[in-house]
């Protein structure tokens, strides 16, 4: 991988779409790789775990996170545009969109898949 620096637009970038009502685009360097994520209302990420540290900015909606596995003891947190969550590597959680909300991931080590693409 070239050490030079590259601007890219997100427009410009390749949309995918790993789940329903959920599109990404993604910048892979070489030790982080960076996300634009849109999830449409109603859009249900089940739970999973990866290795990736996984830091989430929302940029616009609110989105419920339950942190843990299923379950009585899972942790529910909403959170809305404005603010961050840090999710340490391994650590299992699930996210779904109240709103249509569109939030930027922050992912440590890059990798082909993340959660969404086993979900």
């Amino acid at each position: 991988m070239s050490r030079d620096a590259h601007a890219y637009r997100w427009s410009d970038l390749t949309k995918e779409t790993p789940m329903g009502k959920l599109s990404r685009r993604r910048i892979r360097g070489e030790r982080v790789m960076l996300a634009e994520v849109v999830l449409e209302k109603g859009c249900f990420v089940p739970t999973h775990a990866h290795e990736n540290e996984q830091i989430s900015c929302l940029l616009t909606g609110k989105l419920r996170f339950g942190i843990g596995n299923d379950g009585p003891d899972q942790e529910m947190l909403v959170l809305e545009a404005g603010q961050v969550l840090h999710l340490p590597s391994n650590v299992p959680h699930s996210a779904e969109a109240l709103e249509t909300t569109r939030v930027l991931d922050v992912f440590s080590p890059v990798s082909e898949t993340t959660g969404i693409d086993r979900g």
